[in-house]
């Protein structure tokens, strides 16, 4: 009996060893609660302040060396741009970017994805799922909180001294690509392109981008690595949190052709089907089935309201930001509670233009001839890809909107849009 106690107070005690290991391992700073200031020792009047937020104290420093809670004495909201890969996410999250108060940072998980599950761009393993959005929850809630050294965990080669030339489109971000991260570029540079930054601004110092993000007024993150709106619950639900998603979705046929069009050695057997008529007996069918699977898991999810999500969803699909960039934009940003600046506007201005020339291209692929642009799949699809997209997608596409084409003729018939008028009103 006397074995038995010591035998589970051992026990007990390698336990406690092994979690303190493994949170440590997770991040070298110890955590501690750096309250906001309060009007009375701010002198801020009646503004609301913040609930009390976890920090670390990199070196033995406490609240006092993290500017932020200093400053922001109101909410920052933590803009989370939900969606998949060629969906028009890169548009939705420029239209973030541009705005002068927010700090985007475009898909931050891929340094996740490749550390725990590198070759795998979309494991349906239980086990590596579940390390996946673990680690991307703890990911997101750092970022959402200006602690960008969390990142450096996930960047191979590990940045010396807190700087790195290997964050994954560092140039997507305007704040990364202005002073004080980068001195190339003046307040004058409104529109830098990415290349541009990349080549001209020297490695990415991660305190300098720290302070960056503590300096705007919100964060926005645009992600495709998180399958569902569900898998994110406990970080819409942290307290600490004050997150607003907009779920992006796109016609599920027109992700496959845009996939097969980009992703060439990944979908090559798609082509070999579109090219011969034939499917390939070993084709990959869940690069397609997945897609619609998260979609309607994660819409339906959105849409059936559930308390957690109040006043923190909204669903956007590409083809209606397509057609009416400027009016959906505006509808966003009511939406997240901001005004949309001057800057954003100019953007979609410069980046929305149609052409009649032949020869004309457009970044985002997102022209005022929308309906031609956006159903551009039409003309690139056979017939027998699409009639099997709909057969294993008619669920979702039935939800969001997609009207399916019953022969070669309406799909071919570009007058003829498959996209029904429908309203999606963020869940306030």
């Amino acid at each position: 009996m006397q074995c038995s106690w010591k035998a589970v107070i051992l026990l007990a005690l390698a336990s406690i060893a092994i979690q303190y290991t493994a949170i440590r391992t997770l991040t070298s700073k110890p955590f501690q609660l750096c309250p906001l200031p309060s009007p009375q020792n701010c002198g801020l009047g009646g503004q609301e302040t913040e609930p009390p937020f976890e920090r670390g104290a990199a070196g033995g420093g406490g609240c006092d060396d993290y500017p932020y809670f200093s400053i922001n004495a109101t909410r920052k909201t933590h803009i989370l741009v939900l969606a998949t890969t060629r969906s028009g996410s890169s548009f939705v999250g420029q239209l973030l970017n541009q705005h002068q108060d927010v700090f985007y940072l475009f898909e931050p998980l891929y340094h996740v994805q490749t550390t725990l599950i590198p070759r795998l761009s979309h494991s349906r393993n239980a086990a590596d799922r579940r390390v996946m959005l673990g680690a991307s929850r703890d990911l997101l809630r750092s970022l959402y909180g200006c602690d960008l050294y969390f990142l450096e965990s996930y960047i191979k080669p590990t940045p010396t001294n807190h700087t790195t030339d290997k964050l994954f489109r560092r140039g997507a971000s305007r704040a990364l690509c202005q002073q004080p991260v980068c001195d190339a570029f003046g307040p004058a540079d409104v529109n830098v392109e990415e290349g541009d930054c990349v080549k001209k601004c020297a490695s990415l110092n991660m305190t300098l981008a720290t302070e960056a993000c503590r300096e705007k007024r919100h964060v926005a993150i645009k992600i495709v690595r998180v399958p569902e709106i569900g898998d994110l619950r406990a970080l819409v639900e942290d307290p600490r949190l004050n997150i607003k998603v907009i779920q992006l979705v796109r016609d599920p046929r027109g992700i496959l052709s845009s996939r097969i069009e980009t992703f060439r050695d990944t979908y090559r057997l798609w082509r070999i089907w579109r090219a011969t008529g034939r499917r390939p007996y070993n084709l990959d069918l869940s690069q397609l089935t997945v897609v619609c699977e998260d979609f309607l898991n994660s819409v339906s999810t959105g849409l059936s309201h559930p308390y957690w999500l109040k006043g923190k969803y909204m669903l956007v699909r590409y083809e209606d930001l397509a057609k009416n960039p400027l009016l959906k934009t505006k509808e966003m940003y009511d939406y997240l509670g901001l005004p949309m600046d001057k800057n954003v506007e100019d953007w979609i201005h410069a980046n929305t233009r149609g052409s009649n020339e032949p020869s004309a291209k457009h970044k985002f692929g997102t022209v005022r001839d929308s309906a031609a642009n956006a159903e551009s799949w039409r003309l690139k699809l056979s017939y027998d890809m699409v009639e099997y997209t709909q057969t294993v997608c008619q669920k979702v596409l039935h939800q969001l909107g997609y009207k399916a084409v019953k022969s070669v003729e309406e799909l071919k018939n570009m007058s003829l849009s498959l996209v029904q008028d429908k309203t999606f009103v963020p869940f306030l």
